[in-house]
């Protein structure tokens, strides 16, 4: 999962990308980068780390442009390294940046196609890179000195005809535009917005709308699943359908986790989302179990909160903050490495012993993927004095790995994997534990638009919506992703640091 900006404006833009990629933050620790191009140039700063980090005032200074592309990178595999920082660049044809967000699940064959067919290069293992060769091979075989939009939705079309997928990328074409693309089934968010200023309407590409919200932008329209939107170094907009048979199934692991509750997408309230998945999980707690005494609804921050604060209304029972957050620990789901993650559990909450102290306890988290943190925090809620401790996840059970750009890796890391609700219960340590159920997750997201043909579920039902994906695959990615693969690369890059990151770090 990572995080995308476009801008085409009408002074140097580099300082608002900076802005965006920080809000943004969220869908990306691993590392950061900005694209820009003035005179047919590009300026470039990537590297590991936050934003924050990342960029210094000499950095800004020199990036200069009135268009430019941002991405903040969370690694979906777990290889990580400045190397593999976006955007990636290539100078043929013409020179073009792309920053994407999402996972290719024929890579491997994409891989091949290019090297043995294209004739292209690749010098990392990133998907990321094996599509920006895909589109600038496409866009070359046109043979045109000077693409028109026409030729950049060709090439789109092309794209979506050999890449399978979760994906959402923004390009940059040096001296021509923008560009951003999403996948047919719109697996990954894509959002573009304008405006105004004294020079003239600006537009912008991003993840989420939170992104054009701070910048001053107006939402125009998410962008369709299949559709590309192009604009030009005049700032004109360009937009078309480019994949047939196109239908909306976006992520609904959106809603649950990743996504801002801020955030507008594919015209859903992640907000309203969470506030109607706390309400049914507060539903079937009475249902289920109308003789359960709880004293108090605790969320585990942060994005537990509004699920638990509408559960609570439901229950009619009080609500209170039992948990504090160390607000400079990140987000520790997205942490490569389970012993990364227990360690910062601990770290990144404390508990408030007065909350605890003698009462049966709801704690509300909003899923459960490898139960690191809800068995260390109910072990917290026990010493800090908790009578009982009951656990309701705002999501269904996880129990399939996700290959459409988001790390759950190995099935058998996987708490829920082939375990029932009550062996999990007793794994984590709580004296009750509730799921939310798929059917009411989904009613739930599609209440805020009834036009999305459905949702990308496959986490939690492993039906993986683009056809492709099937054992020999997922035992591929078990294979690439567990934890000790992640260490063995991660200790062989730090042993070997010739892995080229190609830029003009400025």
């Amino acid at each position: 999962m990572c995080g995308l900006v476009g801008i085409v404006g009408k002074t140097d833009i580099a300082p608002d990308i900076y802005d965006a990629l920080t809000v943004l933050q969220h869908r990306g620790q691993d590392a950061a980068g900005i694209m820009t191009c003035s005179g047919g140039r590009f300026s470039l700063r990537k590297s590991e780390g936050l934003v924050r980090d990342v960029f210094r005032q000499q950095h800004m200074l020199t990036l200069q442009g009135s268009i430019g592309i941002g991405h903040v990178r969370y690694p979906t595999a777990g290889s990580s390294g400045a190397a593999l920082a976006q955007p990636f660049y290539v100078n043929s044809p013409y020179g073009i940046a792309l920053a994407h967000n999402g996972n290719l699940t024929n890579s491997e064959q994409l891989t091949r196609e290019l090297f043995q067919d294209d004739l292209r290069h690749l010098n990392t293992d990133s998907d990321s890179e094996v599509l920006l060769n895909v589109f600038a091979h496409e866009l070359q075989t046109l043979g045109k000195l000077s693409p028109t939009p026409e030729d950049i939705f060709t090439a789109v079309s092309a794209v979506h005809s050999r890449c399978r997928g979760g994906y959402a990328a923004v390009g940059l074409v040096v001296n021509y535009g923008v560009v951003g693309f999403r996948d047919p089934r719109g697996i990954r968010p894509l959002i573009i917005g304008a405006r105004d200023s004294e020079l003239g309407t600006e537009y912008m590409l991003a993840s989420e709308s939170v992104a054009l919200d701070v910048l001053g932008f107006s939402a125009i329209s998410d962008v369709a699943p299949g559709e590309a939107v192009f604009i030009d170094m005049e700032g004109v907009l360009h937009r078309r359908q480019c994949a047939p048979q196109s239908k909306l199934y976006p992520c609904i692991f959106e809603h649950v986790y990743f996504a801002r509750p801020d955030t507008l997408m594919d015209g859903i309230s992640v907000y309203k989302t969470r506030m109607r998945q706390g309400e049914t999980l507060g539903k079937k707690v009475r249902r289920e179990r109308p003789d359960l005494e709880i004293d108090v609804v605790i969320p585990i921050p942060d994005t537990s909160r509004i699920a638990a604060q509408s559960m609570a209304y439901e229950l009619g029972i009080k609500f209170r903050e039992g948990l504090m957050k160390n607000r400079y620990i990140g987000r520790t789901f997205i942490m490569p490495g389970q012993s990364q993650r227990k360690k910062s559990v601990r770290q990144k909450l404390n508990p408030v012993p007065l909350e605890f102290e003698g009462k049966n306890v709801m704690l509300v988290d909003d899923s459960i993927v490898r139960g690191t943190t809800c068995r260390q925090i109910i072990e917290m809620a026990r010493e800090a004095g908790a009578k009982q401790v009951f656990f309701a996840s705002a999501a269904p059970p996880v129990r399939y790995p996700n290959v459409y750009g988001i790390d759950m890796p190995s099935a058998a890391e996987l708490i829920a994997h082939d375990r029932t609700v009550e062996e999990v219960c007793e794994l984590i340590g709580a004296d009750w534990l509730v799921y939310q159920d798929l059917d009411d997750l989904v009613r739930c997201s599609l209440e805020g638009n009834e036009t999305v043909n459905g949702f990308d579920c496959s986490v939690f039902n492993g039906e993986y919506i683009t056809g492709d994906v099937d054992q020999n695959y997922l035992d591929r990615v078990e294979w690439l992703r567990n934890d000790d693969a992640q260490n063995q690369r991660r200790a062989a890059q730090h042993a070997d640091g010739a892995l080229v990151g190609i830029h003009n770090d400025v």
